[in-house]
């Protein structure tokens, strides 16, 4: 009976120590799992710099035309295109573990794609206004279970305070120019919005949305200020190649000589840049009406 007492005590003792290890092995394997990087295909500019300005700039695999933020986004990830264009073929090569997107720039048929291929995919309402930009950040650093964000929507605010009073608010004329293509933004646009942010009014209150440059279009708008992406100044030859558009001499900024350019990311996107690029806009409008 001792012995087999004995025996019983072994077989316990060895069972007991199998359930530990199988235990220990199964609690190795949720910390990785946890840990795991995610592979992301951002198809939005501002949702790739929320990504990258929460830390997870490497697990971008892949970005849509727009996104130009980080500088070097397009070295370290695959450029699909314009997303009008992107095939759903060409994001599932990747190999992506999530998607994200926001509802304005997908077509329904790549929309409707990307919800039957499969990948976990998020595609996000994005409002134009700062309160929309601090939503947009908490919802995709809520995909990315990334519950530290609050530095990120504190530094908009930060941004924004910088934004000098105008006494009056210059007239704001945005050119959209891509060489001989040159459109004029009306209301309801993201550029409208980064205008009034920085102290200053659109030019154009006849229409929305954008519609192409003519001269008659110009004279009535008669602008204080031009402003361009800088790309686009620099597909005009630069402010004597948009001097020599015809109908801009005719105008105040023309005449005046007042053209501001700055990076289209940062003054259209509504990323985590909102405020910094209402400054930067606001800091040349005040120089511009002195």
């Amino acid at each position: 009976m001792k012995k087999i007492s004995i025996l019983l005590v072994a077989i316990v003792s060895l069972a007991t120590f199998s359930c530990k290890k199988e235990e220990t092995k199964v609690e190795e394997t949720s910390v990785e799992a946890k840990t795991e990087a995610h592979k992301i295909v951002s198809l939005n500019g501002a949702v790739t710099e929320i990504v990258a300005a929460l830390g997870h700039e490497k697990e971008i695999i892949g970005v849509d035309v727009t996104s130009t933020y980080p500088e070097n986004i397009k070295t370290t990830a695959k450029d699909l295109g314009h997303v009008r264009s992107i095939s759903i073929e060409s994001i599932i090569a990747l190999k992506p573990t999530v998607i994200l997107a926001t509802e304005k720039d997908l077509s329904p048929e790549l929309a409707e794609k990307i919800k039957g291929a499969g990948i976990e995919a998020h595609i996000f309402k994005q409002d134009f206004t700062t309160e929309g930009s601090k939503k947009l950040i908490a919802d995709v650093a809520g995909v990315l279970k990334h519950a530290d964000f609050k530095a990120l929507t504190d530094k908009i605010d930060a941004d924004l305070a910088k934004v000098q009073p105008i006494a009056k608010a210059p007239k704001v004329l945005f050119i959209y120019a891509r060489g001989n293509v040159c459109m004029v933004a009306g209301t309801n646009t993201p550029i409208e919005k980064t205008i009034a942010l920085a102290g200053g009014q659109n030019a154009i209150t006849e229409f929305e949305d954008y519609k192409p440059m003519t001269p008659e279009s110009l004279v009535k708008a008669n602008p204080d200020v031009f402003l361009l992406f800088t790309s686009g100044l620099e597909s005009l030859g630069g402010v004597d190649g948009l001097l020599k558009i015809q109908g801009v001499s005719q105008t105040n900024a023309g005449k005046n000589k007042k053209v501001i350019a700055l990076d289209g990311a940062l003054i259209s996107g509504f990323g985590p840049r909102v405020g910094e690029g209402a400054a930067a806009l606001n800091a040349e409008l005040v120089k511009a009406v002195k």
